[in-house]
């Protein structure tokens, strides 16, 4: 099997053993709590974003898109999921503190690079392979995981969903979060 395959089908689960780092290795006394909400608010919101271009079809155990999406924050970067993602998992990571938080916050970002860099390429194939030289030329002008600083130019003029169907879509990934928090304020007060 390949593992960029295992990576992609449980993408959701993976990151289980980071957020239980993070939660046993929190600290009550950290004074960096709003800067990572910060964080946090800016990784959900590029999130929320995204989906609200791309659709439920993000949440998806098969490779493969219904069309090439490059409106939205898809003209700023080929992959804005996964940038929110790694955004809202660092902001956690700030929120809960860390008797060395550089490393926990190095050590998050290496696991997701890793984990997301094993996806992109599998999902680059199967887009390359869906929509050839359309996603070659957008591969080209946009960058995978690093925003441009201008949106490119697309043709998609896709309107993103209504404000009750992303949160519909998005109601998984806000639980989670909600989770984690809980369980970061649960492990501060109670279990030190």
């Amino acid at each position: 099997m390949d593992i960029r395959n295992f990576f992609f089908k449980n993408r959701s689960f993976t990151p289980i053993p980071v957020a239980l780092s993070i939660i046993y290795f929190a600290q009550p006394d950290n004074p960096n709590v709003l800067i990572g909400l910060a964080v946090l608010l800016l990784g959900e919101a590029t999130r929320m974003w995204s989906v609200s271009y791309a659709g439920g079809e993000t949440r998806t155990t098969k490779v493969g898109a219904p069309s090439l999406c490059t409106a939205g924050p898809y003209g700023f970067v080929r992959n804005p999921i996964y940038v929110g993602n790694m955004l809202m998992y660092l902001g956690i990571v700030i929120v809960a503190g860390s008797p060395n938080l550089a490393l926990m916050c190095i050590t998050t970002m290496t696991f997701f690079i890793i984990q997301y860099s094993l996806i992109i390429s599998l999902e680059e194939e199967k887009l390359s392979e869906l929509f050839g030289e359309e996603y070659s030329i957008y591969k080209n002008n946009v960058r995978s995981i690093i925003p441009r600083l201008s949106r490119w130019k697309t043709d998609d003029d896709r309107t993103p969903l209504s404000f009750g169907k992303l949160i519909k879509t998005e109601k998984r990934t806000l639980q989670n979060v909600v989770f984690i928090l809980s369980l970061i304020i649960i492990r501060i007060n109670y279990l030190y």
